[in-house]
């Protein structure tokens, strides 16, 4: 005789297998496909329809002539002249190619506009990195419940993703064009008054141990970033550090603050979801920094699908101008912004019934030829939008590289402030890749007696 409990664990047990079979890799047959129709990294290798979209051909991998690793890389198509500028006037006749987010503020603001250039598809990686990609298609798992990632290295571990998940992680495990970079940073405030204010200055490390190209995931420890930053200015946050480790399996997640008042590391708890992001001064969230940072698990995650939109990308313009004259009230300075058309995957985020977030729902765009967020969508508990987070994807054709590691930020629509975050317009070096730190380097005491010199 079937009883009710007997009956409850079956369905519970086949809810679980089915659960279990979703998370399972892609099939040799579906995988095949990165090696035809699709671009290594699971993009779709042809142009779209009007040609409006280009066909990727293996992506930039160039520098100029007289380039030096450590320069400021200039705008390779710095020659262009945009080939239409959306505003408030015309926005209703380009509406389905905008985020929402994108649309409130061309209708808050009668300055703002988007200045659309021609697309190029420049998103590129070495062939060690497409091979790992390859790999991972049939073996990467996740389980969505928990986020847990497994059997990756080295590459993108889902390319042919099946849902909201497994592209989220796409983006955090993105290619970033090698595995150690070093830089002075600046994240400026621009008040709802119109002034602009230094929040830090900081001089940032961070390495990506599952780009260590001798390594393999049977040997990897999980750990796939580090990072360590030391605050210079603003003088009352002089010799404060932060360092963070971040895992495959997120609950393993850990983050270290150097408070210099009490000459101290403490461990951090909640370096993650809607907490104030003390680099921004608190105007941001720490899960909008670099687009995403830290886990999601507290929003359910649904992949909507694909669609053309019009995003910033290659916006190496952006950072050759004074900091100055790109951060301006209300919104980044037009005139120095980049947009181009894209195919991009959109993930809903809407908060779990028994989770609570400032922002319960958002919608991420991902850029399908590099797997990076480059627009995201909040709204508030009454479904109202607030907020749209940025990225300014800056093209390395010599690493070769298309990141969002630098230059993004956050629009907060009800007040006019925002946060650019990371920026590096008044420093001499953009983005440039250094030398592997031992694992001695990322620990509470190195930062302690860095931090206190």
């Amino acid at each position: 005789m079937i009883t009710k409990n007997s009956l409850r664990r079956f369905l519970l047990m086949l809810a679980l297998t089915s659960a279990s079979m979703a998370m399972a890799a892609v099939t040799p047959e579906e995988a095949a496909h990165l090696k035809t129709d699709l671009t290594p990294f699971g993009a779709e290798k042809a142009g779209n329809a009007d040609g409006s979209i280009p066909a990727w051909t293996g992506g930039y991998t160039q520098s100029a002539a007289n380039y030096k690793q450590g320069d400021k890389r200039p705008d390779p198509f710095a020659a262009e002249k945009p080939l239409l500028s959306i505003s408030n006037k015309n926005l209703d006749q380009y509406a389905d190619k905008l985020a929402e987010g994108t649309k409130i503020m061309l209708k808050k603001y009668p300055a703002y506009r988007l200045d659309i250039y021609p697309t190029h598809r420049t998103a590129a990686a070495p062939q060690w990195g497409y091979d790992n990609t390859f790999k991972n298609a049939t073996t990467g798992k996740i389980d969505v419940a928990t986020e847990d990632v497994s059997g990756v290295y080295g590459g993108i571990p889902f390319p042919i993703a099946k849902n909201g998940a497994e592209v989220l992680w796409n983006h955090r495990l993105a290619w970033n064009g090698g595995d150690t970079f070093t830089s002075s940073f600046d994240t400026w405030l621009m008040t709802s008054g119109g002034k602009k204010v230094l929040a830090t200055q900081t001089p940032f490390f961070y390495q990506y141990p599952y780009y260590f190209q001798e390594g393999s995931a049977d040997k990897f420890d999980g750990n796939y970033f580090q990072g360590k930053l030391l605050t210079e200015l603003p003088a009352s946050k002089n010799g404060e550090g932060l360092m963070v480790y971040y895992n495959l399996s997120p609950a393993k997640r850990a983050s270290w603050q150097y408070l210099v008042g009490q000459r101290r590391v403490r461990r951090l708890p909640n370096i993650a979801y809607d907490t104030p992001n003390f680099v921004a001064s608190g105007v941001s969230y720490f899960d909008e920094a670099f687009m995403l940072f830290g886990p999601s698990d507290k929003h359910d995650l649904k992949l909507v699908g694909k669609k053309e939109l019009y995003v910033p990308y290659n916006s190496n313009k952006s950072v050759l101008v004074p900091s100055d004259e790109l951060v301006t009230p209300n919104f980044l300075n037009p005139d120095h912004v980049r947009w181009e058309k894209h195919r991009v995957w959109v993930v809903e985020a809407t908060l779990k019934a028994d989770q609570r977030h400032v922002v319960p729902r958002r919608t991420y765009y991902v850029d399908e030829d590099t797997w990076q967020i480059v627009l995201v969508d909040g709204y508030d508990a009454q479904n109202k939008l607030i907020r749209q987070t940025w990225s300014l994807p800056y093209l390395a054709g010599d690493l070769p590289a298309l990141t969002t590691q630098f230059m993004w930020g956050t629009y907060n629509i009800d007040t006019g402030a925002y946060v650019h975050g990371l920026s590096s317009n008044d420093t001499p070096v953009h983005y440039a890749r250094t030398s592997r730190q031992p694992s001695s380097f990322f620990t509470p005491d190195a930062m302690a007696g860095e931090s206190s010199r």
